[in-house]
Protein backbone atom coordinates (compact mmCIF):
# COMPACT_ATOMS: atom_id res chain seq x y z
CA UNK A 1 0.00 0.00 0.00
CA UNK A 2 1.32 3.43 -0.96
CA UNK A 3 2.17 5.78 1.88
CA UNK A 4 2.51 8.78 -0.38
CA UNK A 5 0.54 11.73 0.94
CA UNK A 6 -1.76 13.64 -1.41
CA UNK A 7 -0.43 17.07 -2.43
CA UNK A 8 -1.53 20.15 -0.58
CA UNK A 9 -4.46 21.80 -2.38
CA UNK A 10 -3.31 24.53 -4.75
CA UNK A 11 -6.60 26.40 -4.51
CA UNK A 12 -6.97 26.21 -8.29
CA UNK A 13 -9.71 24.43 -10.22
CA UNK A 14 -9.68 23.01 -13.74
CA UNK A 15 -12.51 21.88 -16.01
CA UNK A 16 -11.27 19.09 -18.28
CA UNK A 17 -13.63 17.88 -21.00
CA UNK A 18 -13.60 14.32 -22.30
CA UNK A 19 -11.63 13.15 -19.27
CA UNK A 20 -13.03 9.79 -18.21
CA UNK A 21 -10.06 8.11 -19.92
CA UNK A 22 -7.22 8.67 -22.38
CA UNK A 23 -5.59 12.06 -22.85
CA UNK A 24 -8.24 13.89 -20.85
CA UNK A 25 -7.80 11.62 -17.86
CA UNK A 26 -4.01 11.93 -18.13
CA UNK A 27 -4.37 15.71 -17.97
CA UNK A 28 -6.76 15.57 -15.02
CA UNK A 29 -4.37 13.22 -13.24
CA UNK A 30 -1.43 15.58 -13.77
CA UNK A 31 -3.37 18.56 -12.43
CA UNK A 32 -4.64 16.67 -9.38
CA UNK A 33 -1.07 15.46 -8.72
CA UNK A 34 0.08 19.06 -8.30
CA UNK A 35 -2.81 19.91 -5.99
CA UNK A 36 -5.52 21.24 -8.29
CA UNK A 37 -9.13 20.15 -8.08
CA UNK A 38 -10.89 19.13 -11.27
CA UNK A 39 -14.30 18.87 -12.84
CA UNK A 40 -14.21 16.22 -15.56
CA UNK A 41 -16.76 15.45 -18.25
CA UNK A 42 -17.47 12.43 -20.41
CA UNK A 43 -20.27 10.63 -22.20
CA UNK A 44 -20.11 7.39 -20.19
CA UNK A 45 -21.51 7.86 -16.71
CA UNK A 46 -19.95 4.70 -15.27
CA UNK A 47 -16.50 5.40 -16.74
CA UNK A 48 -16.71 8.94 -15.40
CA UNK A 49 -17.61 7.69 -11.94
CA UNK A 50 -14.62 5.34 -11.94
CA UNK A 51 -12.32 8.17 -13.06
CA UNK A 52 -13.53 10.37 -10.18
CA UNK A 53 -12.85 7.55 -7.71
CA UNK A 54 -9.30 7.14 -9.03
CA UNK A 55 -8.63 10.87 -8.90
CA UNK A 56 -10.17 11.21 -5.44
CA UNK A 57 -13.73 12.16 -4.62
CA UNK A 58 -12.46 15.12 -2.60
CA UNK A 59 -10.50 16.42 -5.59
CA UNK A 60 -12.77 15.61 -8.55
CA UNK A 61 -16.36 16.04 -9.72
CA UNK A 62 -17.76 14.22 -12.74
CA UNK A 63 -20.43 15.68 -15.02
CA UNK A 64 -21.74 13.26 -17.67
CA UNK A 65 -22.98 14.52 -21.01
CA UNK A 66 -22.18 15.24 -24.64
CA UNK A 67 -19.69 18.01 -25.26
CA UNK A 68 -21.76 19.70 -27.97
CA UNK A 69 -24.85 19.89 -25.74
CA UNK A 70 -25.11 23.47 -24.49
CA UNK A 71 -27.07 22.37 -21.41
CA UNK A 72 -24.21 20.01 -20.55
CA UNK A 73 -21.67 22.81 -21.00
CA UNK A 74 -23.65 24.98 -18.62
CA UNK A 75 -23.98 22.14 -16.11
CA UNK A 76 -20.24 21.45 -16.11
CA UNK A 77 -19.30 25.08 -15.46
CA UNK A 78 -22.02 25.32 -12.83
CA UNK A 79 -20.65 22.20 -11.12
CA UNK A 80 -17.22 23.82 -10.89
CA UNK A 81 -18.63 27.03 -9.46
CA UNK A 82 -21.03 25.33 -7.05
CA UNK A 83 -18.64 22.59 -5.98
CA UNK A 84 -15.33 24.43 -5.86
CA UNK A 85 -16.23 28.12 -6.18
CA UNK A 86 -14.07 28.87 -9.22
CA UNK A 87 -12.78 27.60 -12.58
CA UNK A 88 -9.24 28.80 -13.24
CA UNK A 89 -8.36 26.49 -16.10
CA UNK A 90 -10.30 25.06 -19.02
CA UNK A 91 -8.88 22.10 -20.95
CA UNK A 92 -10.87 21.50 -24.13
CA UNK A 93 -10.10 17.87 -24.84
CA UNK A 94 -13.42 16.31 -25.87
CA UNK A 95 -13.40 15.20 -29.48
CA UNK A 96 -14.63 12.69 -32.01
CA UNK A 97 -13.42 11.07 -35.23
CA UNK A 98 -16.19 8.82 -36.53
CA UNK A 99 -14.97 8.44 -40.12
CA UNK A 100 -11.87 7.03 -41.84
CA UNK A 101 -11.40 7.48 -45.57
CA UNK A 102 -10.67 9.93 -48.39
CA UNK A 103 -12.07 13.41 -48.01
CA UNK A 104 -13.47 13.28 -51.56
CA UNK A 105 -16.12 10.86 -50.31
CA UNK A 106 -16.70 12.47 -46.92
CA UNK A 107 -20.34 12.62 -45.82
CA UNK A 108 -20.98 16.30 -45.13
CA UNK A 109 -23.29 15.51 -42.23
CA UNK A 110 -20.43 13.62 -40.61
CA UNK A 111 -18.14 16.61 -41.20
CA UNK A 112 -20.69 18.84 -39.47
CA UNK A 113 -20.84 16.46 -36.50
CA UNK A 114 -17.04 16.47 -36.19
CA UNK A 115 -16.89 20.26 -36.18
CA UNK A 116 -19.81 20.54 -33.74
CA UNK A 117 -18.09 18.23 -31.25
CA UNK A 118 -14.46 19.21 -31.76
CA UNK A 119 -14.67 22.96 -32.34
CA UNK A 120 -18.03 24.52 -31.53
CA UNK A 121 -18.18 22.76 -28.15
CA UNK A 122 -14.72 24.12 -27.28
CA UNK A 123 -15.89 27.63 -28.08
CA UNK A 124 -19.00 27.10 -25.98
CA UNK A 125 -17.01 25.94 -22.97
CA UNK A 126 -14.59 28.86 -23.39
CA UNK A 127 -17.43 31.37 -23.47
CA UNK A 128 -18.98 29.93 -20.33
CA UNK A 129 -15.78 29.73 -18.26
CA UNK A 130 -14.91 33.27 -19.35
CA UNK A 131 -18.19 34.71 -18.13
CA UNK A 132 -18.42 32.53 -15.01
CA UNK A 133 -14.95 33.24 -13.60
CA UNK A 134 -12.02 33.97 -15.88
CA UNK A 135 -13.05 37.41 -17.16
CA UNK A 136 -12.83 38.87 -13.67
CA UNK A 137 -10.24 36.57 -12.13
CA UNK A 138 -7.91 35.34 -14.86
CA UNK A 139 -6.73 31.85 -15.70
CA UNK A 140 -5.73 29.80 -18.71
CA UNK A 141 -7.28 27.73 -21.48
CA UNK A 142 -5.61 24.81 -23.24
CA UNK A 143 -7.15 23.41 -26.42
CA UNK A 144 -6.15 19.90 -27.43
CA UNK A 145 -5.51 20.05 -31.16
CA UNK A 146 -3.46 17.47 -33.12
CA UNK A 147 -0.60 17.25 -35.55
CA UNK A 148 -3.39 16.33 -37.98
CA UNK A 149 -4.39 19.98 -37.73
CA UNK A 150 -0.99 21.36 -38.72
CA UNK A 151 -0.23 19.01 -41.62
CA UNK A 152 -2.03 16.92 -44.20
CA UNK A 153 -3.86 14.05 -42.52
CA UNK A 154 -4.75 11.35 -45.06
CA UNK A 155 -7.90 9.34 -44.27
CA UNK A 156 -8.79 11.48 -41.24
CA UNK A 157 -9.40 14.70 -43.16
CA UNK A 158 -12.48 15.84 -41.24
CA UNK A 159 -10.66 15.38 -37.97
CA UNK A 160 -7.63 17.24 -39.32
CA UNK A 161 -9.75 20.15 -40.52
CA UNK A 162 -11.45 20.42 -37.14
CA UNK A 163 -8.11 20.41 -35.34
CA UNK A 164 -6.79 23.12 -37.67
CA UNK A 165 -9.85 25.13 -36.64
CA UNK A 166 -8.91 24.48 -33.00
CA UNK A 167 -5.49 26.00 -33.66
CA UNK A 168 -7.11 29.12 -35.08
CA UNK A 169 -9.69 29.22 -32.30
CA UNK A 170 -6.73 29.30 -29.92
CA UNK A 171 -5.35 32.36 -31.70
CA UNK A 172 -8.70 34.14 -31.69
CA UNK A 173 -9.34 33.48 -28.00
CA UNK A 174 -5.77 34.36 -27.03
CA UNK A 175 -6.11 37.73 -28.74
CA UNK A 176 -9.55 38.51 -27.34
CA UNK A 177 -9.01 37.25 -23.79
CA UNK A 178 -5.61 38.90 -23.27
CA UNK A 179 -4.23 40.07 -20.95
CA UNK A 180 -6.50 38.36 -18.43
CA UNK A 181 -6.51 34.78 -19.73
CA UNK A 182 -3.78 32.95 -21.60
CA UNK A 183 -4.91 30.54 -24.34
CA UNK A 184 -2.67 27.90 -25.89
CA UNK A 185 -3.03 24.59 -27.71
CA UNK A 186 -1.29 21.24 -27.66
CA UNK A 187 -0.91 19.25 -30.89
CA UNK A 188 -0.12 15.62 -30.04
CA UNK A 189 0.94 12.93 -32.47
CA UNK A 190 -0.38 9.39 -31.89
CA UNK A 191 -0.99 8.76 -28.21
CA UNK A 192 -1.78 5.28 -26.93
CA UNK A 193 -5.47 5.60 -26.12
CA UNK A 194 -8.64 3.77 -27.09
CA UNK A 195 -9.51 6.79 -29.27
CA UNK A 196 -6.37 6.36 -31.40
CA UNK A 197 -6.18 2.57 -31.22
CA UNK A 198 -7.03 2.05 -34.89
CA UNK A 199 -3.85 3.93 -35.85
CA UNK A 200 -1.49 1.46 -34.16
CA UNK A 201 -3.37 -1.67 -33.10
CA UNK A 202 -1.51 -4.80 -34.19
CA UNK A 203 1.43 -2.76 -35.48
CA UNK A 204 2.61 -0.70 -32.52
CA UNK A 205 6.30 -1.56 -32.95
CA UNK A 206 6.16 -0.61 -36.61
CA UNK A 207 4.32 2.62 -35.85
CA UNK A 208 6.70 3.53 -33.04
CA UNK A 209 9.74 2.91 -35.22
CA UNK A 210 8.88 5.94 -37.34
CA UNK A 211 9.22 8.23 -34.33
CA UNK A 212 12.72 9.60 -33.65
CA UNK A 213 12.14 9.12 -29.91
CA UNK A 214 11.27 5.48 -30.54
CA UNK A 215 7.81 5.22 -29.02
CA UNK A 216 4.24 6.40 -29.27
CA UNK A 217 2.92 8.95 -26.82
CA UNK A 218 1.13 8.15 -23.59
CA UNK A 219 -1.49 10.31 -21.83
CA UNK A 220 1.03 11.45 -19.22
CA UNK A 221 3.07 13.14 -21.98
CA UNK A 222 0.13 15.40 -22.75
CA UNK A 223 -0.72 15.77 -19.08
CA UNK A 224 2.74 17.19 -18.42
CA UNK A 225 2.40 19.66 -21.29
CA UNK A 226 -1.01 20.82 -20.06
CA UNK A 227 0.31 21.20 -16.53
CA UNK A 228 3.10 23.42 -17.85
CA UNK A 229 0.75 25.59 -19.92
CA UNK A 230 -1.45 26.17 -16.86
CA UNK A 231 1.47 26.93 -14.54
CA UNK A 232 3.32 30.07 -13.52
CA UNK A 233 6.26 28.87 -15.63
CA UNK A 234 4.27 29.70 -18.78
CA UNK A 235 2.96 33.12 -17.78
CA UNK A 236 4.46 34.82 -20.85
CA UNK A 237 3.12 32.28 -23.35
CA UNK A 238 -0.18 32.74 -25.16
CA UNK A 239 -1.56 32.02 -28.62
CA UNK A 240 0.89 29.17 -29.19
CA UNK A 241 0.44 25.59 -30.33
CA UNK A 242 2.88 23.25 -28.60
CA UNK A 243 3.62 20.22 -30.79
CA UNK A 244 4.15 17.11 -28.65
CA UNK A 245 4.98 14.48 -31.23
CA UNK A 246 7.98 12.36 -30.27
CA UNK A 247 9.88 14.07 -33.09
CA UNK A 248 7.72 12.70 -35.92
CA UNK A 249 7.78 16.04 -37.76
CA UNK A 250 11.54 15.72 -38.08
CA UNK A 251 10.91 13.05 -40.69
CA UNK A 252 9.50 15.70 -43.02
CA UNK A 253 12.95 17.19 -43.48
CA UNK A 254 14.95 16.97 -46.68
CA UNK A 255 17.39 14.08 -46.99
Amino acid sequence: MSTQQPPEPSGRVALVTGASRGIGYGIAEALVARGDRVVITGRGEEALKEAVERLGADRAIGVPGKAHDEAHQAAAVEAAMDGFGRVDFLINNAGTNPVFGPIADLDLDVARKVFETNVISALGFAQRTWHAWQKQNGGAIVNIASIAGVSASPFIGAYGMSKAAMVNLTLQLAHEFAPVVRVNAIAPAVVKTKFAQALYEGREAEAAASYPLGRLGVPADIGGAAAFLTSSQSEWITGQTLVVDGGIFLNAGVG
